[in-house]
C-alpha cells in the first residue's frame, strides 16, 4: 500500500466560503500547500471541537482580514489530490458555505499570496481548484434567491 494510504488523518475536515459583495465574489490565490499559484475560495483545517461554520469564517478571516456573515451551506465537496503516479498525497471534506462581506478590503495572509473581489462573471478566467467555479455559480444562485435585502 502506498505510504500516503497509510496515513489514518485522510480525509481531513476542511471548510471554506463562496462571499459576495453586490455582484462580486471573493477569490484568494494560494501560496502554500496543494495547489500554489491556483486561485481558490478561502478556507482550511476543521480544528478539533470547532464547528464547520466558526471554521469558514476564523479562516476567511486569517487569510484575508474581513469579517463575513455566513447565510447557507452550498455543498459538501471533496478536495483529492495525487501525484504523477495516481498515489493519494490528500484528501480533504469540504463543507462549503456562502455569505457576505458589507464592507473592508481583503488583504492576503497567511497561506495566500493575493485575495480580491472579481466580477463573478469573470472566474472562468482564473486558473482555480477543481470545481471552484461551479461552486461559486451555484452559491450565486442561492444569493440571489435568498430574502436578504441588496447590500
Amino acid at each position: 500500500m502506498p505510504e500516503a494510504l497509510k496515513r489514518p488523518e485522510w480525509p481531513r475536515p476542511a471548510a471554506s466560503a463562496v462571499i459576495f459583495r453586490s455582484d462580486t465574489v471573493l477569490i484568494v490565490e494560494r501560496g502554500k500547500g496543494a495547489l500554489p499559484g491556483t486561485w481558490s475560495l478561502p478556507g482550511g483545517h476543521i480544528e478539533p471541537g470547532e464547528k464547520a461554520r466558526d471554521a469558514a469564517i476564523r479562516e476567511l478571516h486569517e487569510e484575508t482580514g474581513l469579517a463575513v456573515a455566513i447565510e447557507g451551506l452550498v455543498d459538501v465537496h471533496d478536495g483529492i489530490f495525487r501525484d504523477g503516479e495516481g498515489t493519494l498525497r490528500a484528501h480533504y471534506v469540504l463543507a462549503v458555505f456562502w455569505g457576505y462581506c458589507e464592507q473592508g478590503t481583503p488583504i492576503a495572509a497567511t497561506d495566500v499570496r493575493d485575495a480580491r473581489f472579481v466580477p463573478v462573471g469573470e472566474v472562468d478566467g482564473y486558473r482555480m481548484t477543481p470545481g471552484a467555479q461551479s461552486v461559486i455559480r451555484r452559491a450565486y444562485e442561492l444569493s440571489r434567491n435568498s430574502s436578504r435585502p441588496e447590500a
